[in-house]
């Protein structure tokens, strides 16, 4: 399998060969490669690095630290964090970058570096490719004795990340606490198991994790999708709500108190409701999610965008427009006042502060928004695939149709959609739909893919 750069990070699996899979080399040259990018505005920088619960995440991290150490950058190492956490060290420690060892979702046999920049954002992909050219340079120029880098240990990222979630406006702490809410949370055997009950307590919640043994060996798929969350579904019937996050906790999804999945796609929806209703603003979310976000917005009289896929992408079209809320689909939320990241813990905050303030539970606040229903499919790359060809394809069998290309291919219909794009993080093309019933949804997508295999 060949490494997936994109900016959604570098990523492969563990073992194999190098330029094949994520090897020691891949590994040492990427990280060579940021250094002298670093460099380029510092010459004597310092940035953050944290990883998941991976198993291949200790002998990831320390290829990297000896690594940058070599090229002369030193590095303050919060061993086991959350994404969200290491980005937010950027933005409190005033670092020069930043690197989270993670492949999200991805299985176990994965993992990934994920850059950031002296704002703890995600690398543009300018800057992106710029790193990839000086990797593929391999002219990389080693520090000497007196000039390496230095190694800072530090395990407190997840606290001053919760603390600063604590002191925004909006997160309405002595009302969430008062309602004391019992949560049952899904961690999946990584650093959640860490973070929520520090939140939790934070918050004066009970809670009840599942998968909460910190091994890297993920129960079920980590993906947090309704179908990998059997046993949170049926035990958030005895909950007021029902949580799970993805291995690296940038994601959120939620079950509501009669076990119902509440879906990630409503996830940003109705977190984007409370802010808006303390906030007038724009929104923002990928070309991938929900129109229910676009329904919401304008039913305050504001104006919702969409960007193309990924974090980075979607940071920008923010700033662009001024959003004061956005995030993707998958249950990434990005909340300006903390930060320009996806965040399940500042999303959490929020949720619990909605739910606290309106004293409505999950299932009637999911009876306010606009509801679709969404059918997710995908094709496996090989070879044999052309993807270029295929979007060719389908842009003159839809020509008459509203066509969007920003992102792959996405058609729009009065009421539906239907997006097919590569993936930036695994070997496949998704084909995304949406509609007023899942029938139809699907249909959307099993049409597209009866194109495709007539080609």
């Amino acid at each position: 399998m060949s490494l997936i750069v994109s900016v959604s990070g570098i990523r492969g699996t563990i073992g194999g060969y190098e330029g094949k899979n994520l090897t020691p080399l891949d590994l040492v040259k990427f990280a060579s490669a940021y250094s002298i990018w670093l460099k380029k505005y510092n010459t004597n920088p310092t940035i953050v690095i944290g990883r998941d619960g991976r198993l291949s995440g200790l002998m990831v991290s320390d290829l990297i630290v000896s690594t940058m150490i070599a090229m002369g950058v030193n590095v303050i190492d919060v061993g086991l964090s959350t994404t969200p956490s290491v980005e937010m060290q950027v933005i409190l420690k005033n670092l020069d970058g930043g690197i989270i060892l993670t492949a999200s979702h991805n299985p176990r046999e994965w993992n990934a570096l994920k850059l950031l920049n002296n704002k703890g954002e995600f690398l543009s992909s300018e800057d992106g490719k710029e790193i990839l050219s000086i990797k593929e340079a391999e002219n990389y120029n080693y520090s000497p004795i007196d000039n390496l880098g230095k190694v800072t240990i530090d395990s407190d990222s997840i606290r001053e990340h919760i603390n600063s979630i604590l002191n925004l406006e909006l997160v309405s702490v002595e009302k969430i606490r008062q309602r004391q809410f019992h949560i049952i949370a899904d961690v999946i055997n990584s650093t959640g198991a860490i973070a929520l009950p520090m939140l939790f307590e934070s918050l004066n919640c009970s809670y009840e994790l599942i998968n909460e043994e910190l091994s890297g060996n993920f129960a079920h798929n980590p993906e947090p999708l309704e179908a990998n969350l059997v046993e949170l579904i049926e035990k958030s019937k005895s909950a007021d709500l029902g949580i799970a996050v993805d291995p690296d906790v940038d994601r959120l999804a939620l079950v509501d108190e009669n076990g119902n999945y509440f879906g990630e796609e409503y996830t940003l929806v109705s977190v984007s409701d409370y802010v808006l209703s303390k906030n007038s603003g724009n929104t923002v979310s990928n070309l991938s999610s929900s129109r229910a976000l676009k329904d919401l917005t304008e039913s305050y009289f504001q104006n919702y965008y969409a960007s193309a896929v990924g974090e980075a992408h979607v940071v920008k079209k923010m700033k662009e427009v001024n959003a004061v809320i956005g995030g993707e689909g998958n249950g990434g939320v990005i909340y300006p006042p903390l930060h320009y990241g996806r965040d399940s813990l500042v999303g959490i905050a929020l949720l619990l502060s909605l739910m606290a303030e309106s004293n409505l539970p999950l299932s009637k606040l999911k009876e306010k928004y606009s509801k679709y229903e969404m059918y997710k499919d995908k094709i496996q790359l090989d070879e044999n695939i052309n993807y270029n060809n295929i979007v060719d394809l389908l842009t003159k069998e839809y020509v008459d149709e509203n066509i969007d290309l920003t992102d792959g291919l996405k058609i729009d219909f009065k009421d539906s959609w239907v997006q097919l794009r590569k993936s930036n993080t695994e070997p496949i093309i998704r084909i995304y739909s949406e509609a007023k019933s899942l029938e139809e949804a699907e249909k959307l997508v099993l049409d597209i893919k009866k194109i495709i295999s007539k080609q």
